[in-house]
C-alpha cells in the first residue's frame, strides 16, 4: 500500500489494537489467475510460540480455499473511520481530500484442521457476545446445528508485514480546529470517530 511518509503509523501496539477492534476485513488472493476477495471477521491472535497470526474461516463453497494451497500469499484489508474533508474548512485555498484509517496485513495462509476450526469458533463467538444481554455460547448449541462447521474451511494466516494509513489531515494542523469542529456538527458517526482521531 502506497502511504505517505506523514501518514504511516508505526506504532505496533496501536495498530494491533485497531485490528482487534476492528476485526471485520477483506481477504484477498488469486483464484484462477484473478483477485478474489471474501469479507469476514479476521480475529487478530497470537501463538504460543509468540508469532502474531489472523485466524477465521470460509463456507467450502467458497472456491476462495481451494488455491491457499497453489499460492499461500495473502493479502487482509482494514477500514477504519473515514471522511470527506471540504476545503473551505482550510485557511488557505486548496483542494477538498478524504481522511481515513487503513490497515493491510500480509502473510501466508494455512488450512487449520477441524478441531482447530470449532476452538477458533468458540473464542469468536464468546468475543462478540460478552456484552450482550443474553450471550449465547456454542456449548449451549446442539450437536446437529454445530455439525455446520463441516460446511466450513479454517484457516490461519502467520503475518509477515503490516501496513498502517492514518490520514488525519497531518499536513494541516493549524486547519485542526475548524477541520474537527465541522466534522463534529454532521450526524454521520464515521466522520465524528474522524474527528475524534484528529483531537487524539
Amino acid at each position: 500500500m502506497y502511504i505517505p511518509h506523514h501518514y504511516k503509523n508505526e506504532n505496533i501496539t496501536e495498530v494491533k489494537d485497531f485490528l482487534r477492534k476492528n476485526s471485520f476485513g477483506i481477504l484477498v488472493n488469486q483464484v484462477a489467475g484473478k483477485p478474489w476477495a471474501t469479507h469476514i471477521p479476521l480475529e487478530l491472535e497470537t501463538t504460543d510460540d509468540g508469532q502474531d497470526v489472523l485466524v477465521s474461516h470460509i463456507s467450502k463453497a467458497n472456491p476462495q480455499w481451494r488455491h491457499f494451497a497453489e499460492n499461500d500469499k495473502v493479502l487482509c484489508i482494514f477500514n477504519g473511520p473515514h471522511s470527506y474533508i471540504s476545503s473551505s474548512w482550510y485557511k488557505e485555498e486548496e483542494v477538498p481530500t478524504w481522511n481515513y484509517i487503513a490497515v493491510h496485513v500480509y502473510g501466508r495462509i494455512k488450512i487449520l484442521p477441524e478441531a482447530a476450526v470449532l476452538a477458533s469458533m468458540h473464542r469468536l463467538v464468546d468475543k462478540y457476545e460478552q456484552n450482550s444481554e443474553n450471550p449465547i455460547s456454542l456449548d449451549q448449541l446442539s450437536e446437529k446445528t454445530l455439525r455446520q462447521v463441516k460446511g466450513v474451511v479454517g484457516f490461519q494466516i502467520t503475518i509477515n508485514s503490516i501496513q498502517a494509513a492514518y490520514k488525519l489531515s497531518q499536513g494541516r494542523k493549524a486547519d485542526h480546529p475548524k477541520i474537527i469542529a465541522e466534522l463534529e456538527k454532521t450526524e454521520n458517526p464515521l466522520s465524528r470517530d474522524i474527528a475524534n482521531r484528529m483531537k487524539e
